[in-house]
């Protein structure tokens, strides 16, 4: 079964954090909310407290085959000012191990120059964060071991695409149709 680590940083999008959770956990995927606060409490971006699994000191990323960031303001810079967290995001990449981010958050991972020469797409407005990567429109991208999305309105195709990456093309079309979607 695969592990993925979906972060939390205060001012976290809602949305696109409990979709993913919620969709992957419907796949079999064992999902850890993980808090870079130091508190298991995290009041997201419109003001919902949302309790993590776990603070991100005591999260065993050796056995983690993921790290997804949601967007929202101030969550993604909260997020990109977590060195364990940047440290971490780092090593996956150096280790092809699989990142998605969606909304703002890709621009975490053009802060550190990971997207270079890869193809990505952030929240309309926020493009220039996503250093050296091929800019895209589309909803989803991915491109070798990461995952963008746009925003709100992609968080589903989101979630079916890191499915589709942890489990399979057969398992996302089964969510698809149970939640309605396809």
């Amino acid at each position: 079964m695969s592990k993925v680590a979906v972060m939390f940083a205060t001012g976290f999008e809602e949305v696109e954090c409990i979709t993913v959770v919620d969709l992957l956990r419907r796949a079999g995927v064992d999902v850890r909310t993980v808090s870079v606060t130091g508190d298991l409490y995290v009041t997201a971006s419109h003001k919902v407290t949302i309790k993590a699994d776990e603070l991100i000191e005591d999260h065993d990323f050796d056995s983690t085959d993921m790290i997804v960031l949601p967007g929202g303001m101030p969550g993604t810079v909260n997020l990109g000012n977590t060195k364990i967290l940047t440290d971490k995001i780092l090593e996956f990449d150096q280790q092809g191990k699989r990142l998605a981010a969606i909304c703002a958050a890709p621009t975490v991972f053009g802060s550190l120059n990971i997207l270079k020469g890869k193809r990505a797409c952030c929240y309309p407005g926020m493009e220039d964060g996503l250093l050296g990567a091929q800019s895209t429109t589309n909803k989803v991208e991915k491109d070798g071991n990461i995952i963008t999305s746009r925003g709100v309105g992609t968080a589903i195709e989101f979630a079916l695409a890191i499915i589709t990456e942890l489990v399979g093309a057969s398992k996302a079309d089964e969510i698809a149709r149970g939640i309605v979607y396809r």
